[in-house]
């Protein structure tokens, strides 16, 4: 298979690392600090069409395909993971999800805004006694007729209080079990719905995770995604592809911190010469390195089989389950080549260890991409 990226990836990827490189980079330890949203930065990636890339033009999207994608992703966690999940929701959960499954009436009412960051979306699956379980809904959507009537509670919800719009899965109909489960577009402003608390995170404490809560908040018919009992397909697709992106990520937060070790191998002294000299240092940078391309080409093969319409359920899940074993392995080990300054703020490898490590859980825990690989290679 030929990896070999044309000139417009290169010049999306470049794009993407100049950005991150002098939009997010500074302030990112300070954000972290303080658990503080990017506001402006997410703003900037709007204008600069990093939130809605695969989107079709016509709804103001960049019509890019996956690899674009995960180019950009991977560039922009190197730098700052917060910004990037932020990134991640909006293009492969939210955009995706609607340009794939909405109507047009939802194109133009929600899309439009979405594709160039005038507004951001969460997607609104996992519930305190079911994750990634879609079957377990506990959220009830009661049909009235015109309208649906939605109560139940949602919580790891990301960008749960920046967002202006969210895909909400809820069941409708508990008899019919999966196919009784359908997705809604919810907005913020509605009466009924309340953001909880936000969470006080290991990693990624720049982006804003919420419990959200809805009571009796009318939803109009209007506003459910594809036809009655569409919400379990439309809920294990589009995080088929949410995926990929998060695999993306966990390979930006490797490589960035990667980056950081080789150099800073090179720069610090010991025992009359730079660490990188010598072979306990070396064979972990070597480690690091061939750990990092084999993620790269499972991320890489994933987003072709996507592009080329192929089922990337298996690539996918493989992509996600290594590139995230890879960034938890890679960030420590950065830290370990830091040494002692590895464990200060200010030479940034701690927070990759600490944001590598929700890549193993969002999206679907490894374990359970490890259910998924193993169905798909158990019943071929």
């Amino acid at each position: 298979m030929d990896f070999k990226l044309t000139e417009e990836h290169i010049m999306i990827r470049d794009a993407a690392r100049d950005f991150a490189n002098s939009e997010l980079l500074p302030g990112v330890i300070e954000r972290d600090d303080k658990q503080e949203f990017p506001t402006e930065q997410i703003k900037k990636m709007g204008e600069l069409g990093f939130l809605g890339m695969m989107a079709s033009p016509e709804y103001g999207g960049g019509g890019m395909d996956t690899v674009s994608y995960v180019l950009a992703m991977e560039e922009i966690s190197k730098i700052d993971a917060s910004a990037s999940v932020v990134m991640s929701v909006n293009n492969s959960l939210v955009c995706w999800g609607l340009d794939t499954f909405g109507n047009e009436e939802q194109k133009e009412k929600y899309l439009t805004k979405l594709t160039t960051g005038e507004s951001i979306g969460a997607f609104c699956l996992s519930e305190p006694e079911a994750g990634s379980d879609a079957t377990s809904q506990k959220t009830t959507a009661i049909d009235h007729g015109d309208h649906y009537i939605l109560n139940g509670t949602k919580n790891w919800i990301t960008n749960g209080s920046t967002a202006d719009f969210y895909l909400v899965i809820a069941q409708t109909d508990r008899e019919k079990k999966h196919k009784g489960i359908n997705a809604f577009i919810v907005e913020k402003t509605w009466e009924g719905f309340e953001i909880g608390p936000k969470e006080n995170k290991l990693g990624i404490r720049g982006s804003d995770t919420h419990s959200l809560i809805f009571n009796d908040v009318k939803v109009p018919k209007e506003n459910r995604i594809g036809e009655d009992g569409f919400g379990f397909k439309f809920a294990m697709k589009t995080l088929a592809g949410g995926r990929i992106g998060i695999a993306a990520q966990a390979l930006g937060i490797a490589g960035g911190a990667y980056e950081l070790a080789l150099k800073y191998s090179k720069e610090r002294k010991a025992f009359g010469t730079e660490i990188c000299n010598h072979q306990a240092i070396a064979f972990k940078l070597a480690d690091m390195h061939v750990a990092i391309e084999a993620a790269r080409l499972l991320v890489m093969k994933a987003a072709v089989d996507k592009d080329n319409k192929e089922n990337y359920d298996l690539s996918g899940a493989m992509a996600k389950l290594y590139a995230s074993q890879v960034a938890m392995e890679v960030s420590v080990e950065a830290v370990q080549v830091h040494g002692g300054n590895g464990f200060v703020k200010d030479y940034h490898v701690e927070r990759m260890m600490r944001d590598a490590k929700i890549t193993q859980i969002y999206e679907g825990t490894s374990e359970i991409q490890k259910i998924v690989i193993s169905r798909s290679i158990i019943n071929g």
